[in-house]
């Protein structure tokens, strides 16, 4: 049987409107579970396997500021980016029952999966980040126990940073520091010291190619990337890797752009070709593949 995961994902403000296909990607897989908290509203024909539970920004707040003893009055949503590592300790009770806990964003669709956190690589590791030099903001996995549930409360300032109302990039930095560490070093001289600290080990970071136009060369070591990627019903392809697939794309620079201005869709219009099992992402919008 497959190990259970969770993603945790508080959201408030309004879904942005490629939510439609962020969905539809999570309906493809089917036996991984979303867990949002949210002021949002419910979308039309919400997946099974996400569930929106509905509460005010000042609500959830407050939880926040009880679970971790400490005053949390964010000046924007956006420093809830910030609580990711704290989500497991934060959300254990919801969670209870899952073998894994995960935090990420819903700038991104997904492919398949299970087909990359496999059983047996989940086996291997507490800890799955799809960067190579640090956490991955946008999709982390990790195990339900005790050791990364309360992992963020090792950072020695940890109330400090999540006290403050600025975001403080405590989720990608201060959080990967625990794990990855001395990546200026050799790559052989990293491997060989991995394996002599706990926290290190406890990591799976091998670079999924998810997020491209970062600092990141591209699979080919290039500095060329997709400029076309398509959903073909749970499965991610782009157009300049063949059949390889990948388990999710993260489009954060992309977004930038007021995408449904160029591709000038309606809401029906995004529903219709969401639900539709087959899609393209570009610079210029979502579309048919052609």
């Amino acid at each position: 049987m497959n190990p259970t995961i969770c993603f945790v994902i508080p959201y408030f403000g309004q879904w942005p409107f490629w939510f439609p296909f962020f969905l539809e990607s999570c309906r493809a897989n089917s036996d991984i579970n979303w867990l949002f908290f949210s002021d949002c509203g419910l979308p039309d024909d919400l997946p099974k396997n996400v569930n929106i539970v509905d509460t005010s920004f000042a609500a959830y707040c407050q939880t926040v500021g009880d679970s971790l003893q400490i005053k949390f009055e964010p000046a924007t949503p956006y420093k809830l980016c910030d609580l990711k590592p704290a989500l497991g300790y934060i959300h254990q009770e919801e969670l209870r029952g899952f073998d894994f806990w995960a935090f990420g964003d819903i700038d991104v669709v997904y492919g398949n999966l299970r087909r990359y956190f496999t059983s047996e690589r989940l086996a291997r590791h507490d800890v799955f980040s799809t960067h190579a030099r640090r956490v991955s903001g946008h999709c982390c996995l990790l195990r339900n126990n005790a050791f990364t549930r309360e992992a963020f409360m090792q950072i020695g300032n940890w109330r400090q940073a999540l006290s403050e109302p600025q975001h403080q990039w405590f989720d990608e930095s201060a959080f990967s520091h625990l794990f990855v560490r001395h990546k200026n070093w050799p790559e052989f001289l990293t491997k060989i010291c991995k394996p002599l600290n706990r926290w290190t080990r406890s990591i799976d970071n091998v670079e999924a190619y998810s997020t491209p136009y970062g600092k990141i060369s591209w699979v080919d070591g290039s500095r060329r990337f997709p400029l076309e990627w398509r959903w073909d019903n749970g499965q991610l392809t782009n157009d300049i890797d063949g059949n390889r697939l990948f388990p999710y794309f993260h489009f954060v620079v992309w977004k930038k752009a007021d995408w449904n201005a160029g591709a000038k869709l309606t809401d029906s219009a995004i529903r219709k070709l969401a639900s539709g099992g087959k899609w393209r992402i570009s610079a210029s919008g979502f579309s048919n593949i052609l």
